[in-house]
């Protein structure tokens, strides 16, 4: 009889035991509910972004035929200050060694020419230009260029490094599209 008592409860445990986790089916109906309320705001997002309206058709609702030469007349000067963008390619360069391990530095720029700049000579000065904008970068330290003043005294000095050795024309501003510092 003993023997029997001592069977009996070890045989009910495991039918206890083998029923669902509660703490699992609700952190499951938790999920779901969670997944279900990104999927409808992202759902009114995309509706909302259908129903935008087309940024031409905003222009050519705010049109009004006064407007079509000063219109004009700004495009034309849009072309032109295009021409005077002159683009360069992507730089990696090693800055200065600093204390610390090795930094470098990933730069795209493009330069801002005067008016009286020819593109033939930018082209053939292009590596000459790198060179200069290549040993400018060589020598500065990554504290140096994480600075916003030390962005601007670069383009300073890129400027005028530039300016030293340009005939015709001359470089007024320098944009930096991309610029990461490892």
């Amino acid at each position: 009889m003993a023997d029997e008592n001592k069977t009996a409860p070890a045989a009910a445990a495991p039918a206890a035991s083998g029923g669902k986790n509660p703490l699992l089916t609700i952190l499951m109906v938790v999920n779901i509910a969670a997944m279900g309320t990104i999927a409808f705001f992202q759902w009114k997002f995309m509706d909302m972004e259908a129903k935008r309206p087309d940024l031409t058709q905003l222009l050519k609702e705010q049109k009004d035929p006064a407007s079509d030469e000063a219109t004009a007349e700004q495009k034309t000067v849009e072309v032109v200050k295009k021409e005077n963008l002159l683009p360069l390619d992507s730089f990696t360069v090693n800055l200065a060694q600093g204390e610390g391990p090795r930094r470098y530095v990933r730069l795209d720029a493009v330069l801002k020419m005067s008016e009286d700049a020819k593109a033939p000579e930018f082209e053939a000065r292009k590596p000459q230009i790198r060179d200069t904008i290549i040993s400018i970068l060589n020598t500065k330290r990554a504290d140096d260029l994480l600075k916003k003043e030390g962005k601007s005294f670069l383009k300073e000095e890129i400027k005028a490094s530039i300016n030293s050795f340009l005939v015709d024309g001359r470089v007024e501003d320098i944009y930096y599209i991309s610029f990461q510092i490892n």
